[in-house]
């Protein structure tokens, strides 16, 4: 159900193939959800079956034509209703923390092991993240839109500069 509306958020933006969805979910929302091809064509035919998106075929020369998904006035309404009622709560699973909650049976290097291979892991996702952040620039001046957009990526990036720090805690603490 959430992918649906943020298939939608993503069709406000611009009409989109399911090619260009993709790659939005990998470039711009990544960072707090992602999707893969495969459940982004599942879901774009069911918003297309319950009306609340169309698709246009645009032809191209030269290349195959284009099947563009357009929102829907009663996709927009759809969006705004959900946006307006209330948060739904966020399942909590952590396998990460899972392993390490269990890891006590483990050889202190071999906890070690995991701890370092978790902060590369972070690392490498708060470099990109950055990367994505620096792309965007000053969005002080910009509309409230694209304001928020880039709040919701500098949320994650605090989010995930705390857990570089709490790893280094970690390992530096334990007995």
């Amino acid at each position: 159900m959430i992918l649906a509306r943020l298939i939608l958020g993503l069709l406000t933006l611009a009409p989109m193939t399911g090619y260009d969805l993709k790659k939005h979910f990998d470039s711009s929302i990544n960072h707090f959800w992602n999707a893969d091809k495969a459940q982004i064509y599942r879901t774009l035919n069911k918003l297309v079956d319950d009306g609340l998106a169309v698709v246009r075929v645009v032809a191209q020369e030269n290349y195959p034509d284009r099947q563009e998904h357009h929102i829907t006035e009663a996709g927009r309404a759809e969006l705004a209703a959900w946006l307006q009622t209330g948060l739904d709560p966020e399942p909590v699973r952590e396998p990460f923390l899972a392993r390490l909650f269990f890891s006590g049976e483990l050889e202190r290097e071999d906890v070690f092991r995991i701890l370092r291979a978790r902060r590369s892991e972070v690392t490498d996702r708060l470099e990109d993240y950055r990367a994505q952040r620096a792309g965007l620039g000053d969005v002080s001046g910009f509309d409230r839109r694209a304001f928020l957009m880039a709040a919701t990526l500098e949320r994650e990036v605090s989010r995930t500069e705390a857990e570089l720090k709490w790893l280094r805690s970690v390992e530096r603490s334990m007995p």
